[in-house]
């Protein structure tokens, strides 16, 4: 599913080179196409294009830092087909 496979690879091989390059993680999914301030070694687009991932229902990715979940890092999931997060078909990265 498409989906995953963006929480689990895609999306998340953006993250970790981000981590790399600056030492934390993005406060949003935006600072992954647009160089925020506080990100002195940003080389971005770490996404490979200046838009944002829409899921496979045409929503935005959930993305939280620091994670509720994932409390060392951070939490990102899909709202899942019917588009409301925090029901059966979300999909997570936890």
């Amino acid at each position: 599913m498409a989906a995953r496979w963006d929480i689990n690879n895609g999306i998340k091989q953006a993250l970790d080179r981000f981590e790399v390059d600056n030492g934390n993680y993005p406060k949003s999914l935006q600072d992954l196409v647009q160089q925020p301030a506080d990100a002195k070694n940003w080389h971005g687009s770490y996404l490979g294009s200046t838009n944002l991932p829409i899921d496979p229902w045409g929503n935005p990715y959930i993305y939280a830092y620091p994670g509720k979940h994932n409390t060392k890092s951070y939490d990102l999931s899909s709202a899942g087909e019917d588009g409301k997060p925090g029901t059966d078909d979300d999909i997570c990265n936890w």
